[in-house]
């Protein structure tokens, strides 16, 4: 009894140890933060293997120290995993800096037998150790990577888990989107190191990596395509049809009784795939799949429209930068990142522009499962400086950049779109904005279509536009709705406007230089404004406009244009009529 006192008098400890960075403003989840259990849920909803995993977000040790330095001998102190030290909620709240290596350290047990690490996202570049071996590494800040680590694990007791993180933020040479070293105006504080979920996970000697799934609605079929390590034979059953393949080859199942995926009935079709060799069921492993479709469509007048299952739908919704006042990148937990998708739909909206970040699968999880339709940005390399930026018309202008950058770009995108490809919520791929390090625009457009050829491509989002590139012709306009000039044979949309600024008292991130496009004092004053917006905003429909993106989600920073605080505690317009305008623009096409 004594012992089990003592032990929990050392976990309240080492609980006591952490405190959010003070002075930030909190999010209520961010407020109500367990530090022993943060962010707990499955990471990975898509692929789900029953048996032993460990999450190893909490506590660890970390050190910031020149880029050149040794692994240290001393820590710094504790940090909350997965946020970023720049946080509040980190509880460390310091600048880590292109002259600087950020060290992580921590220990943990295994179920024995063959062990994955997965990393979800870490922003930049990640060296792995484990027992003092190097495990592997890793570029690219919003992707995924997965070590086998069962060769550096001990038989018995803790193993030890060392990371070392360099990121340059805006060094023009690794995508990093809003995040810059000194930032204002537009441009937020870097986020460095992990950020999303580490975990472990016991899987047999071979194992199920990944899977694809390409749907046919006019035959109704999931064609399926499993990535195994090692296996000889692959077996895929839904809706109780079973198709049996080798891995890397398609299976094409045909639905008894085809049901479609839309943002009004998001019905998923369970996916059980499991995996043999030499006759015996050597893993199993749950995902889900939509039989859907995405496409361009022309109306009667001749305008072309977005589709879903080749019915014309006008896409309306916000840019959402997903960042947060404590947690930066990440949100304080799953409960807060399903809110803000949750209340864009209760606000009348059917889309999100997931601005220039790739969020936690979870997050894509969540849009499937309330059928939240979403445009996907790929994160920019550079911001607008030196940029030329040819606005309303045809241009050629590309970013004058370098082999090597060109090269991380199509790495870090291809990996982007193939770690988001399955999830049937996503319609539409941005690979550039607002000429933000726009180069070579036709080769990534080609590019995007070859990685994945059954979405829109929506070339560059109010940027330079190029002659003859597929889908869409993407014009911003602040603060009121126009398009000036148009193109028949795209799909024209309105990808930025309004930026409403309402700053609201309590609920700020800084106490002065806030801003928004056009400012009110009061939400009524604000709503009365978006009213007349969206009036005009339906004659662009009624002209050919096929959809329409508002700024923003909620306020970032000092931008305080958001339809939330970003604290998520004040809804800045009436709900009710929010809704009922919203529904309005999206009806009247």
């Amino acid at each position: 009894m004594k012992r089990l006192i003592l032990l929990s008098a050392i976990l309240l400890t080492a609980c006591q140890q952490w405190k959010p960075v003070e002075g930030r403003i909190m999010t209520p989840w961010g407020e109500n933060l367990n530090p022993s259990s943060v962010l707990q849920e499955y990471p990975r909803p898509s692929l789900v293997r029953d048996g032993w995993w460990a999450s190893l977000n909490g506590e660890w040790d970390y050190a910031i120290v020149p880029t050149d330095a040794a692994r240290p001998e001393k820590w710094d102190g504790k940090i909350l995993v997965p946020f970023a030290p720049e946080s509040a909620l980190s509880g460390v709240g310091r600048k880590v800096g292109s002259e600087n290596a950020l060290w992580y350290n921590t220990s943990f047990k295994t179920a024995g037998g063959n062990t994955l690490l997965h990393f979800d996202a870490v922003d930049w570049s990640a060296e792995v150790w484990v027992n003092g071996q190097k495990a592997g590494q890793h570029t690219g800040g919003y992707t995924r990577f997965s070590l086998d680590i069962t060769p550096f694990l001990k038989p018995s007791g803790k193993q030890e888990l060392t990371v070392k993180v360099l990121d340059g933020t805006d060094n023009d040479r690794q995508p990093r989107g809003k995040q810059v070293s000194n930032p204002e105006g537009i441009w937020y504080t870097a986020v460095t190191g992990i950020w999303q979920s580490v975990w472990l996970e016991k899987v047999s000697p071979a194992y199920v990596v990944s899977y694809d799934v390409v749907s046919d609605i006019a035959e109704g079929t999931l064609a399926v395509t499993v990535r195994t390590e090692g296996g000889d034979q692959v077996e895929i059953t839904v809706d109780g049809v079973c198709a049996k393949a080798a891995p890397g080859e398609q299976a094409v199942i045909k639905l008894p009784t085809p049901k479609l995926w839309s943002p009004e009935d998001p019905f998923l079709y369970d996916v059980d795939i499991k995996l043999f060799a030499d006759g015996s069921c050597v893993d199993a492993v749950k995902g889900y799949a939509a039989l859907r479709e995405i496409s361009a469509v022309a109306d009667a007048a001749g305008h072309k429209r977005m589709a879903v299952n080749g019915k014309p739908l006008f896409q309306f919704g916000p840019l959402d930068q997903g960042w947060w006042p404590d947690g930066l990148y990440t949100a304080p937990s799953d409960e807060a990142l399903k809110f803000d998708i949750v209340k864009t739909q209760e606000l009348g909206y059917n889309m999100i522009r997931k601005h220039i970040k790739v969020e936690p699968e979870r997050w894509y999880w969540w849009c499937d499962r309330l059928g939240m339709l979403v445009w996907q940005d790929m994160p920019s390399i550079a911001d607008n400086r030196n940029v030329s930026w040819i606005v309303n018309d045809y241009s050629d202008v590309s970013w004058e950049t370098t082999p090597e950058v060109k090269d991380i770009y199509y790495k870090e995108w291809g990996e982007i779109i193939a770690q988001l490809r399955n999830h049937p919520s996503i319609v539409v791929w941005v690979p550039f904005n607002e000429a933000w390090a726009q180069f070579d625009t036709p080769a990534a457009v080609a590019f995007t279509k070859k990685c994945d050829p059954t979405r829109l491509v929506n070339p560059s989002s109010g940027g330079n536009f190029i002659k003859g590139l597929p889908d869409i012709l993407d014009h911003h306009h602040y603060p009121n709705p126009a398009m000036v000039f148009w193109d028949n044979d795209l799909v024209n949309v309105l990808g930025e406007y309004g930026g409403i600024g309402c700053p609201v008292q309590g609920h700020l991130w800084q106490a002065d230089k806030n801003w928004g496009y056009i400012e009110y004092p009061d939400g009524e004053a604000v709503l009365k404004q978006y009213a007349e917006y969206a009036e005009g905003l339906k004659d662009l429909v009624g002209q050919g406009c096929a959809a329409a993106v508002y700024t923003q989600t909620t306020d970032v920073e000092g931008e305080v244009n958001g339809l939330m605080t970003y604290d998520r505690k004040v809804v800045k317009m009436d709900p009710a009529s929010l809704s009922a305008i919203n529904r309005a623009v999206i009806g009247s096409m």
